[in-house]
This record gives C-alpha cells, structure tokens and sequence, in this order.
C-alpha cells in the first residue's frame, strides 16, 4: 500500500513546484505504488538529495535521506522509500528500477540512493545483486557526475558490507578497462572529497574482511589504513572521525599485523584519547551551536574510540600496555561501563575484554582499578549483546592468576554463570560453562561444591547432552577440574558419583568427535587417581571394557587417554592395587600393554612400558 502525504503538506510543496515539475510531483500522492515509484525517480533537480553518511560498523544500516526546501518532507519522502523498502523483493520494482538507469543522471543519482537506503542486510543484498545490480551501477563509478559517482559508491559500499558473495564479484568488475578495486583506490585520494575517501574505504574494507583483497595487499597497507588513520585526526570534522574510526576498527579487527600497523601510524592510540573530550569546556562557555553539535556527537565518539581500542588491542601485549598507559584509559572504560547509551556500553565491555586477554594487566590495571566491580553490575541487567561480551571478559578474570578471581566469587557470582548456563543463548551457555570451568580450577573444595550444586545434577545433565560441541567441550572440561586432587575427587564422587559415571557412558557410546571422548577419557583418569573414587570404576565391568576397547583404538589420542586410566587403577603403591592388577590381567589388559610397548608412538611406547613395571614390582 503506497504512502500518500497530508494535504496541507502537498499545498506546501506544490506551491514551489514549476508546472512542468507537477506531473511527476502528482504521482507521489497516488494510490497505485507504481507511480509513487515514478514520482519519486523523475522528480527534477529541484528536489535535491543529500544522503547522510552511515557509521560503517556492525550495527550500521543507512540513514534516511535528508531533503532540502521543506522540513516536513524529509519524513515523509522517508515514508515512501520505507514503502519501497517492505515490498523491495517484488522483483518487478527492481527490475523496473534497474531499467530505469539509463534514462538520466537525476534517475541514477535517485535509484542508487534508493537502493542504499532500502538495502537492509543480506537478503536485500542478495536481491539486489541477483537482479544485476553490480553490473548496473559499476559503470556509474565513471560518470561525469559527481552525485552520481557517489551515490555508486555508497550503493556498493552497502552492498558489500558483510557480503562475500558480492565482494568476490566486486574485485574482478572492470569499468573501461579498469578493476573496481582500482577506481576505488584513486576515489581514496587525499585531493578527493572527504565523503568519497571514507565510502571508497568502505568499500575496500568490505571486499578485505571478506578475502576478496589478501590484506596484506599495497591497497590496503598504503592506501585503505592510511586514509582511515587521517580520517581520526583533531582537524576532521567530528561525524567523520566517528566514521574513520569504525571502518578502521572493522578493517583490522582480525588481522594483527594491520593492528600492528595501525597502532605506530600517526600516533593513532594517543590521538584516539582526544575522542573522550567532548564536549569541550571552551564549547560550553564560547558557543551554544557548538556545544550542541559537541553533545550530539560526544556518544559516538566514544562508542568508535572504545571500538578502535578493542580492535588494536585484540592480539598484541604491547598494543594493549600502550592503550592502558593512555591518559585515564582505566577510569574511561569503568565509566562506560555504566553510560546510558548502549551502544557505548556494549563498546567499553568490548574494550574491555580485549584487554583482558593481557596476563599482565589482568595482574596490574584491572586489580587497581577493581574493573571487576562495574562489570559484575553490567552482568545483573543488559541486554544479551552486552552479556555475551561481559561474560566473555569475567571469563578472563576469572582465571587463577587474575587477582579479581576471590572478590568476583564472594559477590555471587557461582549463581549468576549457573543461570546464564541456562539460556537459550548458545554463546552465553558457552561462557556460563566456560567461566565455571576457570572458577574450578585449582579451587577448594567448597568452591567445587557449591558449584555443582548451583548447576544441579539435571542442569550437568542438560549441558553434557547440549546439541552444540562448544558446550559439551566446556562441561567436560568443568568435570574435569572439578575432579583435581584426590580429597576433592573422592568428596564429589561420594556425592555424584553415580550421575557421572552414568554421563561418562553415554558420551563413551555416543557419537561424538575425537576431542570430546578424549576429554572424557581424561575425566576416568582423574576419577581413577581418587583412594575410594576408582572403586566406582573397577566396579563397572561396562566402564572396564569401554576403557580396554579405547586401548587398542585407531586413534593414539584415545589409545594415550585410556592407558592413563590404566596407569592411575594398577599404581602398586595404592591400597587394593593387586586385586586391581589381576582382575585387569583376566580381562586381557596386560597383553595389549605388550602390544604398545611395541608401538612406534613414543609416548604409547613409553606409557605400556611403566604400566607393565607395575606388574613387574
């Protein structure tokens, strides 16, 4: 259904419309969607359009269009091309739309614009491009026009955001005998406008992050980095280092050689510092615009700068030591930590987690700054986005070297990574566990205990028969610190000894990759080291002969795993070791330790040899 304006509105516009402008400017108040259509491409020049550049990030997605000569006609032109944008897999719009290129400059300038502003994620892209849009607008990149140059440009900008299938297209397109990655390179140019340098990034950008451009390629090493480092600096207009610093952060999130490069370029990291200042005290006494276009722009500012910080320090220890020492770091990210916009919020967690992958500072900074405080609070109330990041950094802290460890468990934290284990959100299941499993480690008994008793024998149960890998690995993994030292092992297997030797069974029998059964292996080894805890297993004939079918298994992982077991169940030293020793001899255990120690595995050769000893002493 078209979108039809009031009508004080139409007299309004019409009033400063010529008589040869009407007949299209009519058809934007029509019923029929087509000749809304129309009216909206071949309205003349007076209508000029001005697209608003988006912030290039991973939440980013076109601005609406803002229009000269009537306010009000800025919402409703919105309107319509909203209407464009529900009803845009209607292949005959696009079809019509992609026909109607050709016709003039003003039509290209307006259909590529509308194509920016309706394209809206991956279906859209996807639509788009199987309609021949890249074949339809590469040439567009040449024209005589500068409207339409940019408009092509922030049309392929959009459609290759997140998209392989267009960038790998994109890098082999040539435009009179010129590949599109060249056009863009010259449209990068520091004599170029500063709007066709940032979409001309994008663009590059986009076709790297998707290995449509090695990222080692001069295009981005000499050219894409270096212009979006200049778009950071103090003498670029506010909305432009905003943009300059997300593209920047996206091009080198992966990568640490870009990062490497990115932080000893113009002094990037202590530039990125000034983003926190605004608004500037001079503004707020010299200038109310000022301020007011300060304020507006003051949260985006620090959402990029956060972003940025993150993704220079994703893989360096020195890059991360360089950020921290910038002025009051520290002190910028707990405050994020708690700002109102979300955006930011998600962005100083993501900073944060960043810098937390740094052994040192996790020792040092965050301990001074007791970082772990705000980011417990941030995990009581947020949105999934920010708690899945959030958990992924008190994962971190939660490491036995990190001096935030004890504080986080005495605040409650047992209770909460035991309900995120919980959700229906696969990552943070994955962290919940993953947490747990780094709180275990090393951990007293009481630490242990309360841990299985937050989870619950059901809730084990639901997470070691989880669909997704990622969370039977972790679950594993828990059991298996949870089962260090033999008071602690004994102490759990009296309790739960019973529900896990009934879970290790079924992951045993299951079908299951390698590492999973390796790490289940592992966990028999653990229960097997216990003074009472073995007895479980040398109870089990079924347990026995699944340990002895492992022994003699295609796969040395799995072989090395299971004579761990045997090793730790025949130890002559322990009480009960010759009863162990012969009824694993009946079974038929000692003749495949001959076997191995036979083996051309040095380290099967090796572990045969010291379980046979034991039969030997």
């Amino acid at each position: 259904m078209a979108c039809v304006l009031e009508a004080p509105l139409r007299m309004s516009v019409l009033s400063e419309v010529t008589a040869s402008s009407r007949h299209y400017v009519d058809r934007l108040f029509d019923l029929d969607p087509q000749k809304v259509l129309q009216g909206v491409i071949c309205s003349e020049p007076w209508l000029v359009l001005h697209p608003c550049s988006p912030s290039f990030s991973k939440d980013w997605s076109p601005q609406p269009l803002r229009y000269e000569k009537c306010c009000n006609w800025k919402q409703q032109t919105k309107s319509q091309l909203d209407c464009f944008g529900s009803s845009s897999k209607d292949a005959t719009v696009i079809s019509h739309l992609m026909a109607l290129l050709s016709r003039s400059r003003y039509t290209q300038e307006y259909i590529c614009q509308i194509f920016s502003h309706c394209c809206k994620g991956p279906d859209h892209q996807t639509i788009l491009f199987n309609h021949g849009a890249v074949q339809n607008i590469a040439h567009l990149l040449v024209s005589t026009s500068y409207k339409v140059r940019m408009q092509a440009l922030k049309c392929f900008s959009v459609l290759a955001f997140e998209n392989p299938q267009v960038s790998m297209t994109l890098v082999n397109v040539s435009v009179d005998g010129e590949l599109l990655p060249q056009i863009f390179v010259k449209m990068l140019q520091r004599d170029k406008p500063i709007e066709m340098q940032l979409t001309s990034a994008k663009c590059l950008t986009s076709m790297c992050r998707a290995g449509a451009i090695r990222t080692d390629d001069p295009c981005i090493v000499l050219k894409t980095l270096p212009c979006l480092v200049r778009m950071c600096s103090k003498d670029r207009l506010l909305e432009e280092r905003v943009e300059g610093a997300e593209t920047l952060a996206y091009l080198i999130e992966t990568d640490v050689e870009l990062q490497r490069m990115a932080s000893i370029s113009d002094h990037l990291i202590v530039m990125l510092a000034d983003y926190f200042k605004y608004p500037s005290s001079v503004s707020a006494i010299t200038d109310i615009k000022r301020l007011d276009h300060d304020l507006k722009h003051a949260h985006e500012l620090r959402q990029a700068a956060f972003k940025l910080y993150a993704s220079l320090g994703a893989n360096d220890e020195d890059i991360r030591k360089k950020i921290i020492e910038t002025e009051n770091m520290m002190d910028r990210i707990v405050n994020g930590l708690s700002e109102s916009s979300i955006k930011v919020r998600l962005a100083a967690v993501r900073c944060l987690h960043s810098l937390s992958r740094s052994v040192q500072q996790l020792r040092t900074s965050f301990q001074d700054h007791a970082v772990w405080k705000p980011l417990m609070k941030v995990l009581q109330n947020a949105p999934n986005e920010i708690l899945v990041v959030a958990s992924s950094t008190l994962c971190n802290l939660l490491l036995e070297f990190s001096p935030s460890k004890e504080p986080i468990l005495e605040s409650g934290a047992i209770e909460l990574l035991c309900s995120l284990t919980q959700s229906e959100n696969l990552a943070l299941r994955v962290n919940g566990i993953w947490a747990l499993m780094n709180m275990a480690f090393q951990a007293e008994q009481k630490i242990k205990s309360d841990i299985l008793r937050g989870l619950s024998t059901e809730q084990l149960f639901q997470l070691l028969s989880d669909s997704d890998v990622n969370v039977l690995m972790k679950t594993l993994g828990l059991l298996r610190n949870l089962l260090s030292t033999r008071p602690h092992i004994d102490h759990i297997m009296s309790t739960h000894g019973k529900q896990i030797m009934q879970a290790v069974t079924l992951i045993l029998e299951g079908e299951h990759n390698i590492e999973v059964k390796e790490q289940t292996l592992c966990i028999l080894a653990n229960i097997a080291d216990g003074t009472t805890a073995k007895e479980l297993i040398m109870t089990n004939d079924d347990i026995l002969q699944k340990i002895k079918y492992y022994m003699s298994h295609s796969n040395a992982k799995l072989q090395l795993a299971a004579m761990f077991c045997i090793s730790n169940l025949i130890w002559n030293e322990e009480e009960g070791s010759q009863e162990r020793q012969d009824k694993l001899r009946d079974m038929g255990v000692v003749d495949i330790l001959h076997k191995l120690s036979q083996s051309s595995d040095p380290n099967l050769c090796d572990k045969a040899k010291t379980a046979l000893q034991q039969y030997l002493a």
